[in-house]
């Protein structure tokens, strides 16, 4: 089914309102792939509606994050301490992590041919190659609750830690450094734009927020101060698209700062993760069940 709520928006259910979907990501396969975070699948969506689901393991498995890997394979985190990784062709591969409290979440392939991923639960970054090595890195923070990660400029990693009101960056050797965001900011989603700087969204806060490797750092708070804005990835043209969970948005800011926002079609809907499609349209992934197509000339 499909549902408009403005010119260049589209709404397609996927999945049922107890199901997800949380996490997207755009395939080497012109198909999105997303996290069934609540019936623990992963589905696969063709332009055209075609939907596939697969099992990422148990029912309670919480996949969340998902990313496209070197291999040309899908690579998730699940909230049970592990990393799954699933072929185009539905083929399932899950490696363990050695504590499995450890609640990995946002996942990104590097400039190293490995994946890197954050521990929510155990303050450490944590880096897989293809084949299922696994090390891990300890950051010089306690309970910061490291959340998003992205490749950025200079070959290193990028990442939010969501409760310590900091941006971290690791190079491949493990070192890490912090920068400080002021207090009450949380920030979630980040993403690497066009331009070489990080672009990152505040969910306590309602910013967006734009750092430089220098530390340099600009704010752009949003219209509206409850937005609780989630995700944000880099548009090809320019500027980021980002999710509004709060308030049921998707916003899109300007290399400059400049903001417009697009309501979406259902009600309460929860944005969550968003990409970009093969078809150069931003697609999030939204809760209730369904995902919402939006042009990206809109």
């Amino acid at each position: 089914m499909q549902k408009t709520a403005q010119p260049g928006i589209r709404e397609f259910a996927v999945a049922g309102p107890d199901e997800g979907p949380y996490g997207i990501a755009a395939g080497p396969d012109d198909a999105l792939w997303l996290t069934f975070a609540h019936s623990g699948e992963i589905a696969r969506l063709t332009l055209d509606g075609q939907l596939s689901r697969y099992s990422a393991g148990s029912a309670s498995c919480r996949p969340t994050v998902i990313t496209r890997g070197p291999d040309g394979a899908l690579w998730f985190t699940r909230t049970d301490g592990r990393i799954g990784r699933i072929t185009t062709g539905g083929e399932l591969t899950e490696f363990a992590l050695p504590d499995p409290a450890a609640s990995p979440f946002g996942i990104c392939a590097g400039p190293d041919g490995a994946l890197w991923f954050t521990e929510m639960s155990t303050d450490r970054i944590g880096r897989i190659t293809v084949d299922g090595d696994i090390a891990h890195f300890a950051l010089p923070a306690a309970g910061a609750f490291p959340s998003f990660i992205t490749p950025g400029p200079g070959g290193a990693l990028w990442f939010t830690l969501n409760q310590a009101d900091a941006i971290g960056r690791i190079d491949l050797d493990g070192e890490v450094a912090l920068h400080s965001l002021p207090d009450g900011t949380a920030p979630v989603g980040i993403t690497c734009g066009s331009d070489g700087a990080l672009w990152f969204v505040g969910i306590a806060a309602g910013k967006v927020g734009r750092l430089e490797v220098d530390g340099a750092l600009r704010e752009f708070p949003l219209p509206d101060p409850g937005a609780k804005p989630h995700a944000i990835t880099a548009a090809p043209t320019g500027g980021c698209w980002f999710t509004q969970w709060g308030g049921n948005r998707v916003g899109r800011i300007s290399p400059d700062g400049h903001i417009v926002e697009h309501d979406l079609p259902t009600p309460d809907s929860e944005p969550h993760g968003i990409a970009i499609g093969p078809d150069g349209a931003a697609w999030t992934a939204l809760e209730i069940g369904s995902v919402a197509r939006i042009a990206h000339d809109h």
